[in-house]
């Protein structure tokens, strides 16, 4: 029971980053250091529901990082940093494609800070299905489509199942930081189940600002080769983080167009949810489908429609060990990201973790 347990920890573990996936380097100086990442090819075929059809092949979701591991007077120190080149994200001009900061943190025993994953993320990521799209991870979730996925500085405390985030507030004049608090309970049979809460000051634009709040629960459900994820969230101030809202889709350029507030300065509610399973054919093959839903309680006059709506449907083949090769297909309704616009496409990728 106990290996089942630590292979759904892995495998939930893995669809967060790459250090998973790390080439032992060595021990210098009493430090354990490692480097890891993947290198990732993709093609993407887009039919939009407005406009031509076109194909974007790239490897710039390809990454790096480097990590050093030490015991310091009796405290376990990590430091981490990686990047990929996502660069400004939009800029598909030409090949010269800077490389970006992703994560740069250091963890001391339940102490994490600097810049990494946002206490949102870590309440549903673990829990959801395998995707292959860059820019549609986390949607109908309260971690969103990752418009805000890394704040310029993030605090966690990790005791026992629970985990409290404090983050640098999107609002940039919030009198303290965006917050996170939530708990994760693990069973022997591999099932795990997380609840969140989050709270931050608003810019409203009218007055000075106004707090909101949501509430999140997610689950995964483990049964041999199959398992079943579920999430909910509901809630107000989470758009940004949600990335649906009063004007649609969070823009990860303009946080002012996040889309909290309505023309008259009042806090937007969404609510989202999400259902997935997946299942593992054989050592080699798995497959993955995931439908999610949020909803906006008002949208602007020029946004076509309240909800937001995606799926997707995914094989991926693992050729050789840490060599996948996939195919998906994915179908939304409105754009909810650069390069990801209302309507059907289908992505085939190679990826090589080391």
């Amino acid at each position: 029971m106990m290996n089942k347990k630590r292979l759904a920890m892995a495998v939930a573990l893995s669809t967060m980053t790459a250090q998973a996936y790390a080439l032992e380097l060595g021990e210098f100086g009493g430090a354990n250091l490692s480097i890891g990442g993947y290198v990732k090819a993709e093609g993407i075929f887009t039919d939009p529901d407005g406009g031509d059809r076109n194909f974007d092949a790239s490897a710039r979701q390809s990454r790096i990082n480097f990590k050093v591991d030490k015991d310091v007077q009796g405290h376990s120190v990590t430091g981490f940093i990686e990047g990929d080149f996502w660069d400004n994200a939009t800029d598909t001009s030409d090949t010269s494609y800077a490389m970006r900061l992703r994560h740069a943190y250091i963890q001391v025993d339940d102490f994490t800070l600097g810049q990494t994953w946002t206490g949102q993320f870590f309440a549903n990521a673990p829990f959801d299905v395998e995707i292959l799209d860059f820019y549609g991870t986390g949607v109908g979730t309260v971690s969103g489509s990752g418009a805000v996925v890394r704040p310029d500085l993030v605090l966690h405390y990790t005791p026992g199942g629970f985990r409290f985030s404090l983050q640098d507030p999107v609002y940039q004049d919030a009198d303290f930081p965006d917050m996170v608090a939530s708990y994760t309970h693990r069973t022997e049979a591999g099932h795990a189940f997380n609840a969140a809460v989050t709270g931050r000051e608003v810019e409203t634009g009218i007055d000075d600002s106004e707090f909101g709040a949501a509430f999140s629960l997610a689950a995964k459900l483990n049964f041999g080769a199959t398992s079943l994820a579920l999430s909910g969230y509901t809630g107000k101030g989470n758009n940004v983080y949600s990335g649906w809202g009063y004007n649609g889709a969070t823009s990860p350029i303009s946080m002012a167009a996040s889309g909290e507030v309505n023309a008259d300065g009042e806090l937007v509610s969404t609510t989202g949810y999400t259902a997935g399973v997946s299942h593992r054919f054989n050592e080699q093959f798995r497959g993955n489908i995931r439908y999610a839903q949020v909803e906006a309680d008002e949208v602007a006059p020029t946004v076509a429609d309240d909800t937001l709506e995606m799926i997707n449907v995914n094989l991926i083949y693992t050729y050789l060990p840490n060599l996948d090769f996939g195919i998906e297909w994915r179908d939304r309704n409105a754009t909810t990201m650069p390069l990801r616009p209302g309507g059907q496409q289908v992505e085939l990728m190679a990826m090589y973790k080391f």
